[in-house]
């Protein structure tokens, strides 16, 4: 089932033993690396991978978790109650060290609660942007909808804390627990021993070309020369817009260092397989389960009846420039975030980046994810065909 395992058929007895080990791998079986009977693979040590089988993946604690941070969707009265509740329990049935974000607190009907005010001193408070908290957090929870979990990947730029997210009220794609048993279920996670996906996120830099008459400030980026650069962790998509110009966008996209297509159309999302479900499935490309490693680039509303959504592999690198011949600059967005302008000259390069989100699983990653495109997108829904009888077939 694993990788390098090295099974031989002949001698394996039992045809069920190794059936039984597929059935519990979301790894492909590792292929043979010998071909006909003279050739074989040219043996590279360095690319060697060992990668743990996903269906496997479990959390557990190198010591017990001692803080957590609280993510809540801002300016949902919904979610009050239940954030104070969790709150309370975190602090005074756990003992954890809850960080929750100054804004939050800044809510009136939080501020303003008296019963509220003993548990809200023992707060450890942040913001974002301005202070660093990804060494103090051991694990993070996340209260609304997918958006939560997507703003906590955005303030963990290197290693991510596991994360467990609470849908409160329809399930979302990357929020599957329930919080009717939230007790229960924290407990487990502060426990150990839960099944966990590692979902890949993109590591992306912007290079742009510095404009002095535009004065372009830029912030958390580094400068090359006259080129100021910026990195972004994205856990969603990439997306290439011609923003608010009536022209069509123009970018030329580059795959390890080679001219692959120009996209000419509305633009380009390149997404992770999390993020496949989001806007690059309502551009027309496929659903991936977030375990498949691959990027995934599917152009939006392209003036082309061939241009047909591509998935390439996790390793290749990507960049998107402006055409020579664009008639308008372009836009780019991370995860809907931080929009900005692309001009001539500026570059967007998308790896995979070695810091995943580590997703804490309801179930596992198999029904998780089935639960998820049943409820959310409602998948393959459909009247059933009625059943004909006999007379029925003769006519």
């Amino acid at each position: 089932g694993g990788h390098g395992s090295g099974i031989k058929v002949k001698k394996m007895k039992s045809k069920y033993k190794i059936k039984s080990m597929r059935n519990q791998s979301l790894h492909g079986p590792s292929p043979v690396t010998t071909f006909g009977p003279k050739a074989c693979m040219l043996q590279n040590p360095h690319a060697v991978m060992h990668i743990q089988d996903p269906a496997s993946q479990r959390l557990t604690w190198n010591k017990p978790p001692k803080s957590v941070l609280v993510i809540k969707k801002i300016q949902d009265a919904s979610l009050l109650q239940p954030f104070k509740e969790l709150c309370v329990f975190l602090t005074e049935q756990k003992n954890m060290i809850v960080y929750v974000e100054s804004k939050v607190l800044a809510d009136t009907a939080i501020a303003g609660d008296e019963s509220f005010g003993a548990v809200i001193q023992k707060f450890c408070t942040f913001r974002e942007d301005l202070d660093d908290i990804s060494n103090r957090v051991d694990f993070i929870i996340c209260l609304g909808g997918d958006g939560t979990l997507l703003y906590a990947s955005s303030l963990f730029q290197e290693s991510v804390p596991p994360v467990m997210a609470f849908h409160l009220g329809s399930l979302g794609f990357l929020t599957p627990f329930n919080f009717d048993t939230y007790q229960s279920q924290v407990t487990q996670i502060i426990e150990g021993n839960t099944a966990i996906i590692l979902r890949s996120r993109l590591r992306v830099r912007v290079v742009k070309e510095s404009r002095e008459k535009k004065g372009i400030i830029m912030t958390n980026g580094d400068s090359e020369g006259s080129r100021k650069s910026m990195q972004y962790q994205v856990l969603n998509e990439v997306v290439v817009d011609r923003g608010p110009s009536s022209y069509l966008s123009n970018v030329d996209l580059f795959l390890d260092g080679h001219l692959i297509t120009t996209v000419q159309g509305d633009g380009v999302i390149v997404s992770t397989p999390t993020g496949s479900t989001a806007y690059a499935v309502a551009a027309g490309a496929s659903m991936i389960h977030p375990n498949v490693p691959a990027i995934m680039i599917t152009p939006i509303c392209p003036h082309s009846l061939s241009f047909r959504p591509i998935v390439v592999p996790a390793g290749v690198e990507l960049k998107i420039m402006l055409s020579r011949d664009a008639r308008n600059t372009a836009w780019v967005s991370f995860d809907g975030r931080k929009r900005q302008e692309i001009c001539h000259g500026d570059s967007i390069t998308i790896t995979t980046s070695c810091f995943p989100v580590p997703s804490i699983c309801f179930r596992d990653p198999v029904n998780d994810w089935f639960e998820s495109l049943s409820q959310c997108l409602h998948w393959n829904v459909r009247k059933k065909q009625n059943y004909l009888s006999s007379e029925e077939e003769e006519f």
